[in-house]
Parts: C-alpha cells; sequence; structure tokens
C-alpha cells in the first residue's frame, strides 16, 4: 500500500529512515525542517501488510527523493512523479534509481557521484589538525570570499554572504578552517545537517598553500566534531585521488548517488 504521509507519521518514518542515516541525510533533513506537507514539499510511503515501511518518496519542490532497502512499487513510485507537471528531476542512491528509471520518461542530463560515509576517523594523521579553527558566523564575508577564489566553486552560484553568516548561526551548516598570515587558505564545511548526519562540502586549499595537510586536517576534524555529537558525515566525490584522500581519512564508499533532470 502507498499513501501520503502526515504529520502522525513522522516518528516512524524517521525511525525508518535513520536505519541509514548517511544514505538519507536529504529526507531527514527535509522532514525535519519542514514536516511531511507543505506547499513545496509532500511524502508517500509503502507499507507491507504489517504495516511497516518499505519505501518513502519525497518531493521537494520539482525533485523527488525516492529510498527503500530493498525491492519496492517502483512503478508506483515513478507514477505519482509523472502525474506531476512540475516534475523536474530525482535523485538517489544507485541501487533505488536502477529499479526506478524504467518506468520514468526519458531523461535530460544523468550523474553518477560515488557517495562514501565515515563511521570512524583514523588517528590522528597530520600535524596542522592543531591549527583547524572552527569557523564563526562572522567569518563568513571571508569564508565566501575564499570560496570564491577556488576555480572549481567559483563558477557555480555564488553564495551570498547573509545566507552563509544565516547558516553558520542556525547550524545548518559548519565551517572548519586554517589560517595562515591573518586570512583563510583551508576549508571544509557542510551543509544540510540534521540530527542524524551531515554533508561535507567545500573542502579546498589556496594553490599556494596545497601539499601542506590543510585542507585534510580540516576534513578530519570536521569529521571527529560530527561523530562526536552521533552524526554521520558523508559526502559525493567524483574524482577517484580526491577519493584516497578522503579514505584515508576514514570514508568508505556505501554506493552512488544518481541525480537525474528530465
Amino acid at each position: 500500500m502507498i499513501r501520503k504521509l502526515t504529520k502522525d507519521d513522522t516518528e516512524n518514518c524517521l525511525q525508518f529512515l535513520k536505519q541509514k542515516p548517511a544514505e538519507n541525510l536529504f529526507i531527514i533533513g527535509d522532514i525535519e525542517a519542514f514536516g511531511m506537507e507543505t506547499d513545496f514539499q509532500t511524502c508517500w510511503g509503502e507499507f507491507n501488510e504489517q504495516g511497516e515501511f518499505v519505501a518513502v518518496l519525497l518531493k521537494y519542490y520539482e525533485n523527488y527523493i525516492p529510498y527503500a532497502p530493498a525491492t519496492f512499487n517502483a512503478s508506483a513510485f515513478a507514477g505519482i512523479m509523472k502525474q506531476d507537471p512540475k516534475f523536474g528531476a530525482m535523485s538517489c542512491l544507485k541501487a533505488v534509481a536502477e529499479q526506478i528509471e524504467p518506468f520514468l520518461p526519458s531523461y535530460q542530463i544523468k550523474r553518477e557521484l560515488y557517495y562514501a560515509k565515515c563511521i570512524a576517523v583514523a588517528p590522528e594523521i597530520h600535524k596542522s589538525n592543531n591549527i583547524v579553527e572552527t569557523a564563526i558566523p562572522d567569518d563568513a564575508e571571508e569564508l565566501v570570499q575564499f570560496l570564491g577564489e577556488i576555480p572549481e566553486f567559483s563558477a557555480s552560484q555564488p553564495l551570498s554572504v547573509e545566507k552563509k553568516r544565516e547558516d553558520l548561526e542556525t547550524g545548518f551548516s559548519r565551517s572548519f578552517i586554517v589560517r595562515q598570515e591573518g586570512s583563510i587558505v583551508a576549508n571544509a564545511s557542510t551543509t544540510a545537517e540534521n540530527s542524524s548526519s551531515a554533508m561535507v562540502i567545500a573542502v579546498a586549499t589556496l594553490d599556494a598553500y596545497k601539499n601542506k595537510g590543510y585542507a585534510t586536517a580540516c576534513v578530519h576534524n570536521l569529521c571527529q566534531a560530527l561523530l562526536n555529537e552521533g552524526k554521520e558525515p558523508c559526502l559525493f566525490y567524483d574524482n577517484p585521488k580526491a577519493g584516497s584522500i578522503y579514505k584515508r581519512i576514514g570514508f568508505r564508499d556505501i554506493g552512488f548517488w544518481m541525480m537525474y533532470h528530465f
């Protein structure tokens, strides 16, 4: 049986999703932040004969995120998406995508990223760990300026100073940084933090300070802080060289994350 979820389903749904907190980072975060149904968010659940969750489908604006730990009624979930005139994107684990993709219309873009999580950090791996600082909201302007100097980030839509400050203040995001000569030269941040997991993003070092272990130290300290709070750090990567660095810190691949645009 598949039906829309209500606030009365919240506890059981989150209990189901938190069996895999990293894998369900986005669904958990959106439900905790916005509830089961708003004008831009809707959730559906599939249940077995015992009334237990089998799968969850979350709509956030035009993007859908399906999740199931095993087989599920993929054709029915695809039907919900296709009936929505605003349906424009889907993102999910590859094992879920492989079940649902045959029932969806032709996509314009399909992207596959490695997905990794950390359940324990390696012992301290670089002397730079002791110079890592936790950014505060007053660092927002400098952080935005720093990210604008990183080529792989400068082409993306810039983050406003106001949004960065708000994210740091509310705990939606945190940043660990290294300073040299009074300026930020390396960073690792989180986004989409929820009660069980957090996405690690914006791992970067200025060119003049690379190969000193600064970014690695930022990620190491960031992950340790998250794990101390009972949160699973996770991240996407598409560069195997970067993946090898993350694995030395303690990350392990948990599959692939698929992103579709229709």
